[in-house]
């Protein structure tokens, strides 16, 4: 017969997803569940032989508490979810890092999942997490319209929003300051001598690209200097869109002689048409990205701190679970320009 014959007949059933419960450790360790209750939590009144046995039972049995009951009867469940718009975003790493540090420290658990900048798998996902009764929400939000979680914030799910302001409902958000460093980055551009300068960005509709494409519309005004539509591009990031608008904007008689990237997704496809050009050009791209420093030039950015924005959304989301109602409030992180070099070069001849 074969060995694996032989170790199913003597296996004394399918155990796939049946935890070992109190009653199995209170019969091999030939105590009462009252007992084990008490080894389990903590409580006194047990002697130290008998906790040894209930101990060893565990171990052996491999035995978890069942935190359910517990945390339903003060409440609160000891987690908060996090909803992304894209896992494998870089961006977000850190972001997500930060807000798991903080909930660490709070003793809480964090569960997080992406919406795919899709507003109905955001407010799907969302309203999962709050079925499963998380204590708070941080919302990178993909849609407009928040008033789907008006029922879940008066019944006590702490939200806070980070990145893009809620829609339509009044909550408290985190964002860095997207025109203003849009602004610095084009500016830092004009100053070193462009006037033909294009814009590509992500989709108009999302917070973070229509702040920065008025930065960006901010600085060259400033400048007194007239845009043409030609030079900016706003849609989908993917890779395709990307390279089709810079070949563009670099084609023609009258061609830009520098770009202003809205994301690092942007960026990295830009820096790979713009190595395929004979002629320099200069950039200045929003949000860091690995390995920028060690391209040639290496790359001028508009840095924003993601974990700083992570760690001040969790802070806030903890603070409201604290001590009850929080005025919503809005909180501005500053950006930084970082020089490498792409953004100094000067126009070409």
């Amino acid at each position: 017969m074969p060995e694996t014959t032989r170790r199913a007949e003597r296996s004394p059933g399918n155990r796939y997803g049946n935890r070992p419960t109190m009653k199995d450790v209170a019969a091999r360790a030939g105590v009462g569940l009252k007992t084990v209750s008490r080894v389990v939590n903590g409580e006194p009144g047990v002697t130290p032989d008998t906790e040894r046995r209930v101990q060893e039972a565990i171990d052996a049995l491999g035995f978890r508490r069942n935190d359910s009951a517990r945390v339903l009867r003060k409440g609160r469940t000891a987690s908060i979810g996090l909803v992304l718009e894209d896992l494998a975003d870089p961006f977000y790493g850190p972001l997500s890092r930060a807000v798991e540090e903080v909930a660490r420290s709070h003793g809480a658990l964090l569960i997080n999942g992406s919406s795919a900048e899709d507003p109905e798998r955001e407010r799907e996902l969302a309203l999962a997490l709050c079925a499963r009764r998380v204590d708070g929400l941080v919302v990178i939000p993909a849609g407009s319209d928040h008033r789907y979680l008006e029922p879940e914030i008066r019944a006590g799910v702490a939200t806070v929003f980070v990145d893009r302001p809620a829609g339509r409902i009044d909550a408290d958000v985190v964002l860095s300051d997207n025109f203003g460093g849009a602004r610095d980055g084009v500016a830092h551009l004009i100053a070193h001598g462009h006037r033909r300068i294009g814009f590509i960005g992500d989709m108009p509709r999302i917070h973070t690209a229509a702040e920065r494409l008025r930065g960006y519309r901010a600085a060259m005004e400033d400048a007194g200097i007239p845009v043409e539509d030609r030079w900016m591009s706003l849609g989908v990031t993917v890779p395709e869109r990307v390279r089709r608008a810079t070949q563009e904007m670099l084609s023609g008689p009258d061609p830009v002689t520098a770009v202003f990237t809205g994301n690092n997704r942007v960026t990295v496809t830009v820096v790979r048409v713009l190595a395929e050009q004979s002629r320099q050009v200069a950039l200045v791209g929003f949000d860091d990205f690995e390995l920028a420093d060690l391209l040639r030039p290496g790359v001028t950015v508009v840095a924003q701190d993601a974990a700083a924005l992570g760690r001040t959304a969790a802070e806030r989301l903890f603070r409201q679970l604290d001590g009850g109602f929080v005025a919503p409030e809005r909180i501005e992180l500053p950006t930084r320009l970082v020089e490498r070099g792409s953004g100094e070069l000067p126009p070409a001849r």
